[in-house]
């Protein structure tokens, strides 16, 4: 038998029986260290600032905040939706606070932020679907943080032309919207988004003048090679720039099971993949999250 086929037969047996075992040895996280990272934590404590990195509990938290950017999540902590692998809590949210973006502002400002990636939870409960404070909270952090570069992980507002418009209107230097699975798992994994509006946003961003687009993936809910390869032609179909893929983790015993954890030699042939469909940045191993080296993605 071919060497590479027997290689790729151990490493698929090792991969099962660490997967019955707990996590595999390549998705230990190092705890965050450095004094830049110590000095944010302090101020995070201390002035209560809410950053998804640390109230995700991301595994690249310390390298992030070591390069100067940091994730913060708008709209409130409550989801309209109810996507099977994402730990925010359903239900119905509460009112808006119309003084948030000025709060966001100010943390990054705290935190002297060079780059800053900005998410929001769905709120498909309000008519413009939180696209006025997503508005509202960018131009908050430019007046604050002039030299501030921003990243928008926005959500696909059911794919509305006038919410999107919104955000294109406030100019980004990158904005990005995540497929997370691939087309085949979507009705299960994402439950209220469709693959094919996720698609049309991408490419209304691009058509619309936006520079920087971006996507991600989550891996090990039981795609398939041939499938990921097809969302990233998919991305690629409308010009998309950056694409990231990770490993998914359950948060929880309710969520979607992890089918496989990938091996990293799996995530270095996407990447090469990834690069040869003409992606400019392709982020991809077991630990990258959305915001992964975010500032790298404007060079």
């Amino acid at each position: 038998m071919d060497t590479a086929v027997l290689e790729k037969e151990k490493l698929a047996t090792e991969n099962k029986t660490k997967t019955r075992s707990g996590k595999p040895k390549w998705l230990r996280v190092k705890l965050p260290t450095g004094e830049k990272y110590r000095n944010l934590r302090k101020l995070v404590d201390k002035y209560d600032l809410h950053t998804i990195c640390t109230s995700g509990s991301c595994p690249n938290m310390g390298e992030c905040w070591g390069e100067g950017t940091a994730t913060f999540m708008i709209l409130g902590n409550v989801c309209t939706r109810s996507c099977g692998f994402c730990g925010v809590k359903t239900g119905r949210p509460e009112d808006i606070e119309w003084d948030e973006p000025e709060k966001v502002a100010r943390s990054i400002k705290i935190m002297s932020v060079k780059h800053a990636v900005v998410t929001s939870v769905d709120r498909d409960d309000l008519k413009d679907m939180g696209s006025i404070i997503w508005a509202e909270t960018v131009n908050a952090i430019r007046r604050m943080n002039p030299t501030t570069t921003l990243e928008t992980l926005i959500p696909d507002f059911q794919g509305n032309k006038r919410n999107i418009d919104r955000i294109i209107e406030v100019a980004p230097e990158v904005v990005s919207h995540n497929m997370e699975t691939v087309r085949r798992l979507t009705r299960e994994v994402r439950i209220q988004a469709k693959y094919d509006t996720s698609l049309e946003v991408l490419r209304y961003l691009k058509a619309q003048g936006i520079k920087r687009t971006k996507s991600g993936i989550m891996l090990g809910l039981g795609e398939r090679e041939e499938e990921v390869i097809q969302t990233m032609k998919d991305l690629r179909s409308v010009d998309v720039d950056v694409v990231t893929i990770g490993q998914y983790l359950q948060p929880s015993k309710q969520h979607l099971p992890v089918q496989e954890f990938i091996v990293p030699e799996q995530f270095e042939t996407y990447k090469r993949i990834g690069k040869e469909l003409g992606f400019r940045h392709v982020e991809s191993s077991a630990l990258v999250r959305s915001s992964y080296k975010a500032h790298k993605h404007l060079e």
